[in-house]
């Protein structure tokens, strides 16, 4: 069997870093690679954040289409309860389903959200954010888990979430362990590649993605080594050792990337793209702080009485911020950092569902006042653009999203903890999410050393599924990017589409069950912290 698409996922992944390690010759087969293919800037989905986004590419479809927006997914679109999201709640069909709806065979490996793992023709093995005690269970079809034991390095505390070797807090991260921390994301991408490799000969398929998250992890801590704008002018023995650990990082993801590619052959058609972009964030704006000062958020204490937070919340430990909030007097409130979205309440305090007209009126109002912040120190707007969950979410589940999005000028990070200070700076940059990531096509028909203008990650699903001489839906928001070929050839081979009916909504689990115990949702949990996504 020979495979027709490659997709290679680098989580994270920014031309900001990848160029310079291009030109110096640390990544000399993506460069080569880039060379003789196709190359753009990826722009994501609103929020540009790993679960929206990979699952954007994989159904060429947006948010609001598909109903994923963040890590933690709302109950019901009247609730202020939040859960982990999961594989269930992708309402729509993935490439993987697709490719196998047309009996073709699939590999795909470490992409978040496949748990429980779709019942695909061919082999999944999740990781990411799968507890690693359950990556049996994740692995598909049964009995592979048992196979994969049997590789030389194979270890799922390190495949998967394992907070005892993994999580490093971005704040105040000791510096004799950035070094282990580092040789961890080198071990796990290696390790990937041993599964990915030993499936490739074993379960050959048409259709092969493996997603390499490390990128993301060490930009998120170690951007002032990897941004050559950030580096240190005059590194001490320490901060030179940790650039060299970085850049042998991404030394040794480049000679597993040129592995992989020669595994598939020169007849596939690789894609390697990123979920999102990186760049510097050097200051936190308390949102929630924020809104309370606007009126629009009250803060529970003894005084005012709180109410009782599992009543109204449940998964306390997820969202510790909202036994923070007195929910009769809030009126709007920001769930997880990681979304930088506002919520409007659904019910009125006063009693009753909040009235539409009230619903626009507060989200009208608190645009307008978003649009004029300003940073303390300069006086420049900290703002860069405001999305109304309408226009940033249309589609049969925009319910599910926050009502207001906010992307702030400089890549400011948010926090939902409370602050009098409401703009607090970091002593030395962080790395944060943007909205362009990367994105290289090489192979047949593809054209050669070419820059094309930005790319959507939506159009990823459909050029996939082009390689794979399959239809598209017509229900995609993605396009085949036609500028990525040759003149001619999308006359010589006309893409084909497909009448999609709308689907019914996917359960949310069999009989309301849950995926992850206490334990497990405790790990995700530091490891999100961790990361910076919760607080």
């Amino acid at each position: 069997m020979t495979v027709e698409a490659l997709l290679i996922g680098v989580d994270g992944a920014t031309f900001t870093v990848l160029d310079p390690l291009m030109a110096r010759g640390v990544m000399p087969f993506l460069a080569e690679l880039t060379a003789r293919g196709t190359r753009a800037p990826l722009r994501t989905v609103m929020p540009p954040l790993t679960p929206p986004g990979w699952t954007s590419m994989m159904t060429g479809k947006r948010p609001g289409q598909h109903g994923v927006f963040d890590f933690f997914q709302k109950e019901s679109v009247d609730s202020e309860y939040f859960r982990f999201t999961n594989s269930q709640d992708i309402q729509a069909a993935t490439i993987w389903s697709l490719a196998s709806d047309y009996d073709k065979s699939v590999i795909a490996l470490n992409f978040p959200l496949m748990f429980p793992p779709p019942a695909v023709k061919g082999c999944i093995v999740p990781g990411g954010w799968m507890p690693w005690r359950q990556l049996r269970l994740g692995c598909h079809p049964d009995g592979l888990f048992d196979r994969l034991k049997t590789l030389p390095s194979f270890n799922p505390r390190e495949l998967s979430l394992d907070m005892t070797l993994e999580a490093k807090a971005i704040e105040g991260c000791p510096e004799e362990e950035y070094a282990d921390w580092i040789e961890l994301h080198i071990r796990r991408e290696e390790r990937w590649f041993e599964i990915a490799s030993y499936l490739m000969r074993e379960e050959p398929a048409e259709l092969v993605g493996v997603m390499f998250d490390g990128v993301d992890k060490l930009q998120h801590l170690c951007w002032r080594f990897v941004d050559p704008a950030c580096q240190p002018l005059d590194p001490s023995p320490w901060e030179a050792r940790i650039t060299a650990l970085c850049e042998r990082y991404f030394r040794r993801l480049d000679e597993i990337i040129a592995e992989l590619v020669a595994m598939a052959g020169p007849d596939a058609l690789t894609v390697v793209g990123s979920d999102h972009g990186f760049g510097p964030t050097f200051d936190v704006f308390y949102l929630n702080s924020w809104l309370a000062q606007q009126g629009y958020l009250a803060w529970a204490d003894e005084a005012s009485g709180g109410i009782s937070v599992e009543a109204q919340i449940g998964f306390t430990q997820m969202t510790r911020h909202i036994s923070d909030l007195d929910w009769k007097k809030t009126l709007a409130y920001v769930a997880t950092p990681s979304s930088s979205g506002i919520h409007i309440v659904a019910q009125d305090p006063a009693g009753g569902p909040l009235p539409t007209e009230t619903r626009a009126r507060i989200t009208d109002e608190l645009a307008a006042a978003l649009a004029e912040v300003r940073r303390p120190d300069n006086g420049k707007l900290l703002v860069s653009e405001i999305h109304t969950r309408v226009d940033a979410f249309a589609g049969p589940f925009e319910q599910y999203a926050p009502d207001i999005s906010v992307i702030f000028d400089g890549g400011t990070a948010v926090s939902i903890l409370r602050s009098e200070e409401l703009i607090r700076g970091r002593p030395l940059a962080q790395g944060g999410h943007r909205w362009e990531g990367v994105f290289v096509a090489s192979g047949p028909a593809v054209r050669r050393g070419a820059a094309i203008d930005e790319v959507s990650i939506t159009d990823v699903a459909p050029l996939l599924l082009y390689a794979l001489d399959l239809p598209v839906p017509d229900d995609m928001s993605g396009v085949i990017p036609a500028a990525v070929f040759e003149d001619g050839q999308m006359a010589r081979r006309p893409a084909r589409s497909v009448t999609t009916a709308a689907a019914a909504p996917i359960p949310m689990g069999e009989d309301g069950a849950v995926l992850f115990d206490d334990e497990d949702e405790a790990t995700i949990l530091s490891r999100l912290r961790a990361l910076g996504y919760v607080e």
